[in-house]
């Protein structure tokens, strides 16, 4: 066990820091500090020694200078165990610094401020602070590293409950908590500076960052290890963002239900960005229609509006009855215990909503391995709104594995309206098939590519997934239709990308389609066009791709 007989403390967030230095020294723990810190102390009773008293150097270059000093670095990194470095220090006139208690310059919230300048950033970027954590981290058999207010609590009780001491358990536990902090800040430094275009910003006396840094350095943190990967043979974990956005998978609250395994994880977030998309039923976002979405193998196989939870539910299912057994289902509205009956009548793999009646929550409990998730929905609101996509809940960039690489590519947060569409042929939309394009092209950006959607009265009658040709998807859509007894006649069709010629045309129209809404741009255009017109449809334009592989 560590003893603390004295803690060298240095804050730039002093939330709980009073608490935690009032009980250091209730137990006879003297106290350095540095700066505001001590200031803080003073004016609260706290005995006190600063630093510089401390070392007999002043700090200096502005408070560059002030803990990297021998004194200091030679308390805490002086190993007890070693008869040599106990005489080194004795010799020197070093005593042992036990507790090192130190949160870093706000360098993060500096530059994520929007008038934050290249001399701000540079100011806020810690050196004393980092070299203190690292030298305590090394040292964590004989030093105690707090880098968080989070961890005083349970600290100060350990203390009080051992008469001064601090098991190797906890420091050990506290040492990984360090180096995870110092190596969060390192990266969060490396990301912004390595954006840095110096010409550009020199030119305009501004910060001018490149989208993407020359080096990029991710942090997450582990939520749980998984049962197995995508298969029983691979091993697994779930991972989380360092500050996760609002109404995000990661901030799920399992109510009941197995643990959820990789795939229902992935799977889980693909229905719920799709239901997400349609806003929040529950808070009454501008444009918000109640949804419910169906998903398996991260394919949305059933996606409906409706008036009533039930009543999506009902919709959605009706696409692709078979397809829906085990799938993962996602509602952006409260389940009440009309839907929650109808869905329990199935086999359901994991079931999502921003939150569920006490009745619904009842019949689920006779399903006991049915893995219920409640997901506050983001207040950002329509995800037209200037809001972030942090705010709306969403990633700001997508990132893909390659073969000892990494692919980033910002995420595809593009969201059309009606006016972003343009017709290109003889027939004109009515007001409601306007609507329905709107909507399956909605859907159709969450199904894998090539991707090819059939809807009609506010739900999909069938989906077309992950084909090689964008033929055969829109043949496996019409018999997916056929499949559920489903009538494709006048319905509305969403393409993610141009079809490359008119055979893809020929068989939607075959199938009694009226309307089709793709992105247009293919050197066929015209080919493809005139089979629109030739066979009577409607064809809209988005401008837009949405691959998704």
């Amino acid at each position: 066990m560590a003893t603390i007989k004295r803690a060298l403390i240095s804050v730039s967030d002093k939330s709980g820091i009073l608490e935690l230095a009032l009980a250091l020294t209730k137990l006879n723990v003297e106290i350095l500090s540095t700066g505001g810190t001590a200031k803080l102390f003073r004016e609260n009773n706290v005995p006190v020694i600063e630093v510089s008293d401390y070392t007999g150097f002043t700090e200096m270059l502005d408070g560059r200078v002030k803990t990297l000093h021998p004194k200091v670095h030679g308390g805490i990194l002086g190993r007890r165990d070693l008869p040599e470095h106990v005489a080194a220090m004795k010799s020197a006139n070093i005593p042992n610094i036990d507790m090192v208690v130190v949160n870093l310059y706000p360098f993060e919230a500096t530059v994520a401020q929007a008038n934050c300048s290249l001399e701000d950033a540079i100011e806020n970027i810690d050196i004393g602070g980092p070299a203190m954590v690292r030298s305590a981290a090394k040292n964590w058999k004989d030093v105690a590293v707090l880098t968080d207010a989070s961890q005083y609590a349970d600290v100060i009780s350990e203390l009080q409950s051992t008469g001064g001491a601090v098991a190797e358990a906890t420091t050990f536990a506290l040492s990984v908590a360090a180096f995870n902090r110092v190596s969060q800040y390192d990266a969060a430094i490396s990301n912004y500076l390595s954006a840095i275009d110096y010409k550009a910003s020199m030119a305009s006396n501004q910060p001018v960052r490149h989208q993407f840094p020359a080096q990029s350095n991710t942090n997450f943190v582990k939520v749980q290890d998984l049962r197995y990967g995508e298969n029983p043979h691979q091993q697994a974990a779930f991972y989380r963002d360092l500050h996760p956005a609002p109404g995000s998978l990661v901030t799920a609250q399992q109510l009941q239900g197995k643990e959820l395994s990789y795939n229902n994880i992935a799977d889980a977030d693909a229905a719920w960005e799709a239901v997400k998309s349609f806003g929040s039923s529950n808070n009454g976002a501008t444009g918000a229609m109640t949804a419910c979405v169906i998903v398996k193998h991260a394919n949305p196989c059933g996606v409906a509006l409706g008036t009533t939870a039930l009543e999506a539910y009902t919709k959605a299912f009706q696409t692709d009855p078979s397809s829906a057994f085990g799938g993962i289902i996602a509602f952006n509205t409260t389940v009440d215990k009309a839907a929650a009956e109808a869905v329990s009548k199935q086999f359901v793999e994991v079931l999502i909503a921003p939150d569920y009646t006490a009745e619904a929550l009842a019949i689920f409990t006779a399903k006991a391995n049915v893995r219920v998730l409640k997901i506050a929905l983001p207040k950002g609101g329509d995800l037209k709104s200037k809001s972030s996509a942090w705010e709306q809940g969403r990633n700001s960039h997508d990132t893909k594995r390659v073969g000892s690489g990494l692919l980033i590519q910002t995420a595809d947060n593009h969201e059309i309206s009606e006016s972003d569409l343009k017709v290109v042929t003889k027939k004109q939309p009515t007001s409601q098939q306007m609507a329905d394009m709107l909507f399956a092209w909605r859907v159709a950006k969450y199904v894998k590519s090539n991707a090819i959607v059939f809807c009609g009265n506010g739900m999909t009658l069938g989906v077309g997934a992950g084909q090689m040709s964008r033929v055969d998807s829109t043949r496996i859509a019409v018999i997916k239709a056929q499949n559920a007894g489903l009538a494709l006649k006048n319905s509305i069709v969403a393409s993610d990308a141009f079809f490359p010629f008119r055979d893809g045309i020929d068989v939607l129209a075959e199938a009694g389609a009226s309307c089709v809404i793709h992105p247009g741009g293919s050197m066929r255009d015209e080919e493809v066009i005139a089979a629109a017109d030739e066979h009577g449809l409607v064809m809209v334009v988005t401008g837009i791709r949405h691959f998704r592989h």
